[in-house]
Parts: C-alpha cells; sequence; structure tokens
C-alpha cells in the first residue's frame, strides 16, 4: 500500500452537503478545532478546546485522567455532537456529521481496545474495511452484467490488503483467527483496516496499550513512515517516552480545555503542565 493511492483515492468523497466548500483543500491545518465544549449532565467534559493539527504531522494529545481527551475524539468524529464549536476538516465544516461520513470523508480513529472480528481471519477482517464495496449490495452480487465487476473489485481489494499486510508484517498471519492474536498484533489489524479505508487522517486512542517492546517499536516504525509519505496522526497516549520522542507538536488538555501546546522540550519544561499532573511523572 502507498501514500499516492491513498491520498489519490481520498479526493473524491460523497457529496451530501450542501456546503460548496465541501471537497476542497487547504493550504493551511488539516484539522481545526475552535471553541468545542461538551457537558453530560452536570460535568463539563470538553470547556473551549482549541487547536490545529498540521498535514503530515504526528501531533500528540495528552492530559491527566478526566482531562477530556476522549470525548475531544469523539465529537471530531462524530461520535457525540458538541454542545457549541466547530470541526473542520481539510477545508470541511464536519461538525456534526456521522461517525460513517467522516470516515467516508478520510477522517478515520482507532479505538484504545481493538474492534477486531474474532472469529474472522487476519485478510478477511482487512477486506471488510473498505467501504463501498460492490459485493456488499444486492443486484451487484446477483445480475450477470455486474459481476465481472464485483470479481475484478475484489481482485483489486486483496491485492490492496496483501501489500497493506506486509507493509505491517502481518502477512504470515493472513489465515489466523483475528482471536488469536495478541494484543500487539491486534493494534497492528486495527490500523491495518485504517489504511484500507484510504484515510488522509488517522486518531489513534492509546495505540501502544498492551503492545510488546518490539510490536511497539514496529508499529512506531510504521506510524513514522505513514507520516513522511504525508499521512496525518493525532493520538492520545499514555506512554510519555513515546510522545515526547515521536510526537511534535504535543497539545495538553487540562479541564477540558487546552492548557499548552507546543515542541517536546517545551512541554516537558511548562510548569503549568507540570502542575497539572501534580507535579509527578507525566502521564496521560
Amino acid at each position: 500500500m502507498t501514500a499516492t493511492q491513498s491520498t489519490e483515492a481520498t479526493r473524491e468523497r460523497e457529496g451530501e452537503s450542501d456546503d460548496p466548500s465541501e471537497g476542497t483543500t487547504t493550504a493551511g491545518p488539516i484539522l481545526a478545532v475552535e471553541q468545542l465544549r461538551k457537558g453530560f449532565g452536570g460535568i463539563q467534559a470538553v470547556d473551549g478546546a482549541t487547536f490545529e493539527v498540521a498535514p503530515g504531522s504526528i501531533t500528540g494529545l495528552i492530559g491527566p485522567n478526566g482531562a477530556g481527551k476522549s470525548t475531544t475524539f469523539d465529537l471530531i468524529t462524530g461520535v457525540y455532537s458538541p454542545d457549541s464549536g466547530r470541526v473542520r476538516f481539510d477545508g470541511t465544516d464536519i461538525t456534526g456529521w456521522r461517525p460513517d461520513r467522516v470516515a467516508r470523508r478520510g477522517l478515520v480513529r482507532s479505538f484504545q481496545i481493538a474492534r477486531e472480528l474474532a472469529g474472522m481471519t487476519v485478510m478477511e477482517n482487512v477486506m471488510l474495511a473498505p467501504p463501498d464495496q460492490l459485493g456488499e449490495r444486492f443486484w451487484p452480487a446477483v445480475l450477470p452484467g455486474f459481476r465481472g465487476r464485483v470479481a475484478e473489485q475484489e481482485r483489486e481489494l486483496r491485492e490492496r490488503a496483501w501489500e497493506t499486510l506486509e507493509f505491517l508484517e502481518l502477512d504470515d498471519l493472513a489465515g489466523e483467527r483475528a482471536g488469536a492474536l495478541s494484543g500487539g498484533q491486534r493494534k497492528l489489524l486495527e490500523l491495518a483496516r485504517v489504511l484500507m479505508t484510504e484515510p488522509e487522517m488517522i486518531l489513534l486512542d492509546e495505540p501502544m496499550a498492551g503492545v510488546n517492546p518490539t510490536l511497539e517499536r514496529k508499529l512506531l516504525d510504521r506510524l513514522q513512515e505513514l507520516s513522511d509519505h504525508g499521512y496525518t496522526f493525532l493520538l492520545v497516549e499514555h506512554d510519555m517516552d513515546v510522545v515526547m520522542e515521536h510526537c511534535d507538536p504535543v497539545i495538553v488538555l487540562h479541564q477540558g480545555e487546552v492548557l499548552a501546546q507546543g515542541p517536546p522540550a517545551a512541554i516537558k519544561s511548562n510548569e503549568r503542565v507540570l502542575e497539572a499532573y501534580l507535579g509527578g511523572e507525566v502521564e496521560a
């Protein structure tokens, strides 16, 4: 799988919006979060969060427990609609869009706990990821005139799936049941499924949780390689060594607000950040 294939494919997205800016790109940030707010009962989970993510970057999002990181992810990807504020992706206002529509636009997320289909093989999991497959529709699957197109698309998807598994060094496990994989292998499988959707930007929720050091290094190497080829990442991560060594910039949330943002060295020495973490070891 190549970054060129992905970036070309993601230029054509669904045209459901009346907004004339939809489908356009900008020279500025690929993601802009503006004054996002979300409350649940008497709890203000996100309180005016504002930040930007530059194209091709690996941006870290950290903060003490309860800082609003997961809720911010949910607001960006359409799991929740914000009480106020805006989310713009690649020049398009996507505030309040459904998660599937956000994903089709090219903004895709992973989850802290991998959500593979345990009873299916690794290859089958990867093959299911791309949207709008002809074989999933009734008429193309049964009408003789469409069967050739369905078969051709399936061949192309299988070829892409093999390339993606080889890139992540999962090709030897293609025939294994996904439920038999280790925690780290499941994280790699989830990344493979995300890549098959041909995203422009990927949100990663604690990608290193439960991953052994060997697979962690492999995953980090792949993220860096993808970033070098134009993919953009925003990740929440507990491991501060990972964040400080591989993310630039780093955004710090505290009580639903952006407390600080900047290069790792500046974040590590920021007194307000240290105070927010109670003067102890920084953890996301």
